[in-house]
């Protein structure tokens, strides 16, 4: 795979609320290194500092419902999970 695979997707974290109160955001992460997994059919996920402010901006308890991410596969098979706002700011970067 010599390029780069780019998708938008929206992740439900919905089952992050099945969990006991106080583990539902670590849930979300998990359940967002999971889906990027399964739709980018990788092993290794790196999420952006991004991603995980957002997640964690309610705290422990309260994770969102969804998130809208981009996620990015590299040719070293490297999945990369981050907000649209920082591709587009990496890119003007560049």
């Amino acid at each position: 795979m010599s390029e780069v695979a780019e998708r938008l997707y929206i992740i439900p974290l919905r089952d992050a609320y099945e969990t006991s109160r106080t583990r539902r955001t670590k849930k979300a992460i998990s359940l967002i290194r999971k889906f990027a997994q399964r739709h980018m059919k990788g092993e290794e996920v790196r999420i952006s500092n991004g991603v995980n402010e957002l997640v964690w901006s309610r705290g422990a308890e309260k994770p969102p419902k969804k998130i809208t991410v981009l996620i990015r596969k590299d040719p070293d098979g490297v999945i990369h999970v981050m907000l649209p706002e920082e591709a587009k700011a990496g890119e003007k970067a560049e």
